[in-house]
């Protein structure tokens, strides 16, 4: 009865999807420089595969996004912003 019980528990935790860790990192975008700037940073970063949720912040010129991690990563998010118009750098690690 061991073996069966040990036999699968082995199978369920290898048959399990592995899961994707959400991450959140926060990027500077210095060239905001009108309160319409966020909506088009905003749409650049949603139309990533994978982001969550973006925040854009006009008074901070930054953009706090949440993104599953196994979809996209930070260099993806800074290249959708630069290719609206809006170049970003990370602000803090991502976490």
């Amino acid at each position: 009865m061991k073996k069966l019980l040990t036999a699968a528990v082995a199978f369920f935790m290898l048959a399990s999807p592995v899961w994707a860790a959400m991450k959140t990192v926060t990027l500077a975008v210095p060239d905001m420089t009108c309160p319409v700037c966020p909506i088009t940073v905003k749409k650049a970063l949603t139309k990533v595969n994978g982001v969550i949720k973006a925040e854009v912040n006009f008074d901070k010129r930054q953009a706090v996004v949440t993104f599953d991690d196994s979809k996209t990563n930070v260099e993806t998010l800074t290249k959708a912003t630069a290719e609206a118009g809006y170049p970003s750098t990370v602000e803090g690690s991502a976490k």
